[in-house]
């Protein structure tokens, strides 16, 4: 059995970790699905230099690890005189690479909305964007609510990779709290426990709109 112990005597310093796991999720998911929208517009763009850019990002960004892209914000910007906080870098990067998968899923959705839909509002005098926005994006979001939510859970566990960062995320403070109990097993126990908290309801609440609408 856990000591539980080690929660209850450590319990400001889960909780503060929880609390910065929480901040770190919103932000990213947030700036992710921006980014990715507007990567899943360029890929899909009639305009040449558009689809390069967000091809290239997707292919890119997609087949790299996390913690590589991470690494780019915590130690390349400083040589260019810019130096963030672990807090921030793991978070841009979160945002970075989590965008490239919510783009490819946002395209799918786009690409599996009738084309007939998008030239008859381009007919009737609305722009590209235009059309975007109020014909082919909410009907293409609706289509593509489950893979979005599995990539906002992924979001979620991958915040983790702030604690490599010094990033004061619930794996930061984890490992402080395993260096000086020396219980690792039931420190992470824990930390695992406090991850579930965080992505059960999401899995649920996913789950719960999808069916929504499905009905609809």
């Amino acid at each position: 059995m856990p000591d539980f112990s080690i929660f209850t005597d450590y319990f400001d310093i889960y909780m503060k970790g929880f609390v910065n796991t929480i901040w770190a999720s919103l932000i990213a998911l947030v700036g992710s699905f921006i980014l990715g929208t507007i990567i899943a517009i360029f890929r899909i763009s009639t305009v040449k230099p558009l689809q390069w850019i967000g091809t290239a990002y997707v292919e890119f960004i997609r087949n790299i690890p996390l913690l590589l892209v991470v690494f780019v914000f915590f130690y390349g910007l400083p040589s260019l005189g810019i130096t963030l906080s672990g807090f921030v870098c793991g978070t841009l990067g979160l945002t970075v690479y989590t965008a490239s998968f919510i783009a490819e899923a946002i395209r799918a959705g786009i690409m599996s909305v009738p084309v007939g839909q998008s030239e008859a509002a381009r007919s009737s005098g609305l722009s590209y964007l235009q059309t975007m926005q109020h014909v082919v994006l909410p009907q293409a979001l609706k289509i593509v609510i489950p893979p979005l939510s599995n990539q906002f859970i992924n979001l979620v566990k991958n915040s983790s990779v702030l604690g490599v960062f010094a990033g004061f995320d619930l794996m930061y403070f984890g490992d402080q709290v395993a260096s000086e109990t020396y219980a690792t097993f039931d420190t992470y126990i824990f930390i695992a426990v406090l991850y579930l908290i965080l992505t059960l309801p999401l899995s649920y609440g996913a789950l719960r709109l999808e069916r929504k609408l499905a009905r609809g």
